[in-house]
């Protein structure tokens, strides 16, 4: 009898193997990995808990689950138990019953996790492309955490789709480093963009002032980024070098927006290490010599992000405090996504040369009940985003700059960028506390008068921006007026002044807007 060779050193077919087949190679006690958000291999997670009924005690690990997720049920629980990197909406309720586990984890971190054996990988089950004439397999829209995963895995699942696209970059692995192949055919999970709404058009409005031409952009997920990729059609020659790459960068490549022609490094390409969309995006990466996936250790790695220049990241929070502390992955104690990329990128752009890292977030949740612009963080809630990790501030209402700035600065420029009805108790609370002096007269509860802004260019050359004053300008206001000349003051306020105290900045600075104005000139 002819003893049969090792698995991975079969041919292609004979590494074909039915579902069921391939599965019973699967040990009890195994520490299982599935391959990532829509490029989850669906086949063979339905089949692990259809058919693979000789399991128990097996860890399931993946980092973002769009599809099926039966493993987390609580009839599956002596089989199965998952550990998420990312939090879904599909495993969140397993999680909250401690079903499952939730790992927090930089995703720029995990692989060198995965390497060391620190997070251990018996199986992984994962989707490719059908190898090309080179033995070479893509793994099409999930490349971050999967490519490493497989190479780390002592078995190799692959659900082999001709229905998904091949990616260019590090997305490879060759026919020989696979073991078992399972040929079926189906649609890739897909993610639709999200409706738009009133609040996220009026924060991208906002964030698009604060992209410049040339800037090259992380998104993340969420209804907020992808209004502001649709915000962004007047702007020129941007690059994309992001985590998650989403159907809006299509509509601005082919509007010409995105050229990555400017990119300080990967110059021309777009890079990213997975993609969520629809078919329309899947058929854009397919074979496009313009978009590279590359591994998470590499796309968020923060020194490689901060070689970009104007590199600008754009992600959602669930929270922010006066003190500028960011909370994005919980609801108090209550897991709600994940650390993901956000820390990565958002202190990378801030190392960047012109970078900005831009914190989104709707002023209200609970049909405007609830303030996101807290006093303190909800208890339990996990801060993704220190205080000096924080650069700029988005809501509907405007934008706080908070990078550098006081307590008392942070404070003032986030109550202003509150929804109105919440400035006051947020001020009041913040007098108590000494964030800002008590000589602080009340917030008006209208909206900043945004239409009164104007640009108006000097002989010069250079570009004022005229527009009503803040609250938050009362520092501005007070270096204004010493850099000012004796008889310029005199004019100015109508008699000789000599000194200008905070206290007798805030009448200039807290104005309704209404029987009561002030414009100011910044540049």
């Amino acid at each position: 009898m002819v003893e049969k060779k090792p698995l991975r050193h079969r041919s292609y077919d004979d590494k074909k193997m039915s579902l069921k087949e391939a599965l019973s190679y699967i040990k009890t006690g195994d520490h299982i990995f599935i391959g990532s958000a829509c490029g989850e291999p669906q086949y063979l997670v339905k089949g692990l808990v259809e058919k693979a009924d000789h399991l128990a005690d097996n860890e399931i690990l993946h980092v973002h689950t769009l599809g099926v997720a039966p493993y987390t049920k609580p009839r599956y629980s002596d089989r199965f138990r998952m550990n998420a990197f990312f939090v879904g909406i599909n495993t969140r309720k397993a999680v909250a019953e401690g079903r499952a586990d939730y790992t927090p984890v930089f995703l720029s971190e995990l692989p060198r996790l995965i390497r060391r054996g620190l997070v251990p990988i018996d199986v992984a089950l994962i989707q490719v492309t059908p190898p090309d004439e080179h033995g070479f397999c893509s793994l099409g829209v999930s490349v971050e955490i999967t490519k490493t995963a497989a190479e780390n895995a002592k078995l190799v699942i692959a659900q082999v789709n001709r229905q998904m696209p091949r990616v260019l970059g590090d997305s490879f692995i060759h026919i020989n480093d696979i073991d078992i192949i399972v040929e079926h055919d189906e649609p890739l999970l897909e993610a639709p963009r999200p409706e738009p709404d009133i609040v996220s058009d009026r924060i991208a409005k906002y964030v698009s002032e604060l992209v410049e031409d040339e800037s090259t952009l992380q998104i993340g997920i969420g209804s907020i980024p992808d209004a502001v990729l649709s915000s962004l059609v007047d702007k020129r020659d941007l690059g994309i070098h992001t985590e998650l790459l989403t159907e809006g960068v299509v509509d601005l490549v082919e509007d010409g927006v995105i050229t990555c022609a400017k990119k300080t490094i990967n110059r021309g390409k777009i890079i990213a290490s997975f993609a969520m969309g629809t078919r329309r995006l899947y058929d854009f990466i397919d074979n496009n010599p313009m978009v590279e996936f590359y591994e998470s250790d590499y796309v968020n790695n923060p020194l490689i992000i901060s070689q970009h220049k104007k590199m600008v990241a754009i992600n959602q929070a669930l929270e922010v405090d006066l003190t500028g502390q960011v909370c994005a992955d919980s609801l108090g104690y209550r897991f709600y996504s994940g650390l993901g990329g956000q820390a990565d990128f958002m202190r990378g752009a801030m190392l960047s040369e012109g970078g900005k890292a831009i914190t989104v977030i709707p002023s209200t949740a609970k049909d405007g009940k609830i303030s996101r612009i807290k006093e303190f963080l909800t208890s339990g809630a996990g801060v993704v985003l220190t205080r000096g990790d924080v650069d700029y501030v988005v809501t509907e209402y405007g934008v706080a700059h908070l990078r550098g700035k006081t307590i008392r600065e942070r404070a003032l420029s986030l109550i202003s960028i509150a929804n109105p009805k919440f400035r006051n108790r947020l001020l009041n609370w913040a007098k108590k506390r000494n964030y800002v002096p008590k000589e602080v007269l009340p917030f008006p509860e209208v909206e900043y008068p945004e239409e009164l802004k104007r640009y108006v260019t000097l002989k010069d050359g250079s570009r004022v921006l005229l527009r009503p004053i803040m609250p938050s300008d009362v520092t501005l206001k007070q270096h204004f007026f010493y850099a000012l000349s004796k008889e310029s003051i005199k004019r100015r306020y109508l008699g000789s002044l000599s000194l200008m105290p905070l206290r007798r900045i805030w009448p200039y600075v807290v104005v309704d807007y209404v029987n009561e104005m002030s414009i100011v000139g910044t540049i």
